[in-house]
């Protein structure tokens, strides 16, 4: 086990699977302690259950909604309550709800806002919070995607969300890098998760028009992740890192 994050208290939204399932696995696997959360408690168990295995008990599951408040607060005192402390969050967390602009409804679109919106900006305070009140710093990471920067069909309402947590953690470093706290965004591309991979095409249409020759990896996500909440970038804030292969710069349309 490396011990870049020994001793720090990370919680990890939307941790069930895909990006936020290997975010959490390895800053267990470098020493940090995290609180892993997904809206299904069956899955969420069962994830921290296996990182237990691997690594020593490492984490706690805490299932529910990341758009609701109330589970916010829970997440924010279960790290406290079980390790004593709060360094990091990565507010993963996030649903999609493909749609044509002029049929998407109210309930869709403000279903998307609640997760990806509101349950970000309320972790990130709720968090910052409890950062200050330490006097320690912290590390604050929200996941955005290329389609915060780049126009996608049928992704209005996604898209909106992912430009405005851009925007917020350049917003936050007004707000607290008195405090010690970096605040950053990683935007993936394509990238091979459970979900995308129900797309039988998805793995060659990607490859085939990403100029490195293939899609993203959770592995390729985490290992930003990790070092944008690393102390080795601590000089780094209200940033934006893209991990996409090079497709943002060219563009090519998957359809």
């Amino acid at each position: 086990m490396n011990i870049q994050f020994k001793g720090q208290v990370a919680i990890v939204t939307g941790a069930g699977k895909g990006i936020g399932y290997q975010i959490s696995l390895e800053l267990a696997k470098n020493g940090a302690f995290v609180v892993v959360n997904d809206n299904d408690d069956e899955l969420i168990q069962q994830v921290s259950a296996k990182i237990n295995t691997l690594y020593n008990g490492q984490t706690v599951a805490l299932a529910g909604d990341a758009g609701e408040i109330a589970v916010i607060q829970m997440l924010v005192d279960t790290a406290v309550s079980n390790f004593g402390q709060l360094n990091i969050i990565v507010a993963n967390a996030g649903i999609t709800l493909f749609g044509d602009f002029l049929t998407y409804n109210p309930e869709a679109f403000q279903s998307v806002m609640k997760v990806n919106l509101h349950g970000s900006f309320f972790l990130a305070q709720r968090a910052a919070i409890q950062m200050i009140k330490q006097g320690i710093g912290g590390r604050i990471l929200f996941m955005s995607s290329v389609t915060g920067q780049q126009a996608h069909k049928d992704l209005a309402a996604y898209a909106m969300t992912k430009a405005g947590l851009q925007m917020l953690a350049k917003n936050l470093v007004i707000e607290l890098s008195d405090y010690g706290i970096t605040v950053n965004t990683v935007a993936p591309g394509a990238t091979l998760t459970e979900r995308t991979m129900e797309d039988e095409a998805y793995k060659n249409t990607w490859a085939r028009i990403t100029p490195t020759g293939r899609a993203g990896t959770v592995e390729d996500v985490a290992n930003a992740v990790l070092f944008l909440v690393s102390p080795s970038a601590s000089q780094i804030t209200g940033q934006t890192l893209v991990v996409d292969g090079g497709w943002s710069a060219v563009s090519v349309s998957p359809f």
